[in-house]
């Protein structure tokens, strides 16, 4: 069976040891495939003991297990990684991992940052790619404030009708 963190390898050779406790990932990118093979097979003990044991207890065991059975899980991109190796003691993992949920198909996009603890890596934190906040430049205008146009309508019924 091919590992489902599409690294191309048996199961048996990539992030199986590591969900069975045979073995630790050496880089912040097989702990990263670790995870999502964890999620998609529903190794949640794999995923709570991954997890930066100074906000370990931050994780919630019955939703992540709740969420990694609910899901179908369709696949694993990785995109980026800076650090992360052997010699380094921080890492950042930038991927895709598609999942379907109530048939809805989701690709979720994140950086996942990584940091060593005597000679582990743990997963530490994460940052959503391309969901910028959005600012608002100018006061909102609201539906019975004059149109910003200078027409002298409501904005309701003078702009707001265009957009």
């Amino acid at each position: 069976m091919q590992c489902p963190c599409q690294s191309g390898q048996p199961a048996a050779e990539c992030c199986q040891p590591f969900l069975e406790g045979e073995a630790w990932p050496d880089t912040a990118e097989q702990l990263m495939r670790a995870r999502y093979t964890a999620f998609a097979t529903g190794a949640v003990d794999f995923i709570i003991e991954s997890h930066d044991p100074s906000s370990r207890d931050e994780v919630d065991r019955n939703t992540t297990a709740q969420w990694s059975k609910q899901s179908e899980w369709l696949g694993f991109e990785l995109l980026d990684v800076e650090g992360g190796q052997k010699s380094d003691t921080d890492g950042r993992v930038e991927f895709v991992a598609r999942y379907k949920v109530k048939g809805d198909e989701v690709a979720h996009h994140e950086t996942a940052v990584f940091h060593k603890k005597d000679g582990r890596w743990y997963f530490v934190d994460s940052e959503m790619a391309g969901h910028e906040t959005f600012v608002r430049q100018s006061p909102k205008v609201g539906r019975n404030d004059p149109c910003p146009c200078g027409s002298g309508k409501k904005y309701k019924k003078c702009c707001a009708r265009v957009a």
